[in-house]
């Protein structure tokens, strides 16, 4: 059995060496590493020739291109059995592939397998975590209590779909969670690439949520996803999506923005995104598993963004709160007559009642707010206090059988 692993890059060489040794260095011999360049300055083809490994195949683009064209680039370049989809900032933990390799002996041939893993963010990159952390990544409910592999039905996993679909995150959808069948993604070849949208993990793992009929889902970790300096999750996580857009180079094609245009409102690029992979997802899939896209929580949610935003940033300088003015100026001249009559009154309510607590209280109450409305859990980042400088050190001294 084969397995392939997808390592798209670009000017990431120095994290691009820690992943792909994370597969070098693993127990099993069957597999195969497909380095897609997407036109990086750096001498990542010098870099892999020198390994002298005929299992490492180097492909490069012929001009910066979206991330999900890299993707796909990297896929239909792929021969092997099984794909995996791994973050060039990102590692597989020890044994990956015997462990997967005997699931698949003991249960069958599944359409996919769904695995734990653990969150690795380098020193310097999350606000507030000067050292980093390690910490689960296991929010989603079917790992509640779970201990050993299992058949996940289609009826829960519809309704992970349809969570998705209203813009609640209650399972993560990096790919780096997925074992793929080839034979999988083959049967799907019929609704176009397979991966869509300028959020490409969140259609594609949807899709085989929603389509997949044998679906194994495996508690233990086996993949470490990380969060580097030079990651769209760091532009994220810092309040710099704009650089993190221009970072992945994945604005919508011009047709579904112009689709989507009565729909779309300013506020956070993360949302829109899902917006438009959500409705790929309607468009491909919609009419056969009877899902629709909440437009209504959409709006709702970036409306919320907007005026938060803005209240929170009345406590600030001059410069954020004029930014945080226009943007509000530019939302409301999107809403509708309703919108703007309910939201500004209520959020306006609230704000005052906000600015009457401590601000130790108001930021936390904020956080809380916008925790309940958004549905993403949070993370438990207290787990691990050991300190690792990069993410071969946490290959390295992470025990995957072990509970972490």
């Amino acid at each position: 059995m084969k397995f392939s692993v997808l390592l798209p890059t670009r000017n990431r060489l120095d994290l691009l060496k820690y992943a792909i040794e994370s597969v070098r260095r693993q127990d099993y011999d069957n597999w195969e590493i497909i380095v897609s360049d997407n036109y990086s300055n750096e001498d990542v083809l010098g870099y892999v020739q020198s390994l002298n490994e005929f299992r490492i195949k180097y492909f490069r683009t012929d001009s910066f291109i979206p991330v999900t064209d890299n993707w796909n680039n990297a896929l239909y370049k792929s021969s092997g059995d099984f794909v995996i989809m791994l973050g060039d900032d990102d590692c597989l933990l020890q044994g990956y592939f015997t462990t997967v390799f005997e699931m698949i002996e003991k249960y069958g041939m599944p359409d996919f397998i769904y695995s734990n893993a653990l969150l690795y963010a380098y020193p310097g990159v999350m606000p507030g975590y000067p050292d980093g952390f390690l910490q689960p990544y296991s929010y989603a409910p079917f790992f509640v209590g779970a201990n050993e592999p299992f058949w996940l039905a289609h009826e829960d996993a519809i309704e992970l779909v349809k969570n998705a679909m209203n813009f609640k995150m209650v399972y993560t959808y990096n790919m780096q969670h997925s074992v793929l069948s080839r034979k999988f993604i083959d049967s799907l070849e019929n609704k176009g690439l397979f991966f869509q949208s300028p959020y490409p993990d969140f259609y594609a793992t949807n899709v085989i949520m929603m389509v997949a009929k044998k679906i194994l889902i495996c508690p233990q970790h086996l993949v470490t996803v990380g969060i580097s300096p030079k990651s769209f999750g760091f532009y994220y996580s810092n309040a710099r999506e704009e650089q993190g857009v221009a970072f992945l180079n994945n604005l919508p094609d011009a047709e579904s923005a112009k689709k989507l245009s009565h729909i779309v409102l300013p506020g956070l690029q993360d949302k829109t995104s899902w917006l438009f992979a959500m409705e790929l997802l309607r468009i491909n899939y919609g009419k056969d598993y009877g899902i629709s896209v909440n437009y209504r929580r959409y709006r709702y949610l970036q409306i919320i963004h907007v005026y938060f935003k803005y209240y929170k940033d009345l406590h600030r300088n001059a410069l954020d709160v004029n930014k945080s003015l226009l943007l509000v100026k530019e939302l409301r001249s999107q809403l509708s007559l309703l919108e703007k009559i309910i939201y500004p009154s209520v959020l306006w309510i609230a704000a005052k009642g906000m600015s009457l607590v401590p601000g130790s209280i108001r930021n936390y109450s904020i956080r809380q707010i916008m925790y309940f409305l958004n549905k993403t859990p949070s993370l438990d980042t207290t787990i691990n206090e050991k300190k690792y400088c990069n993410i071969l050190e946490v290959f390295k001294d992470v025990n995957p059988k072990k509970k972490h």
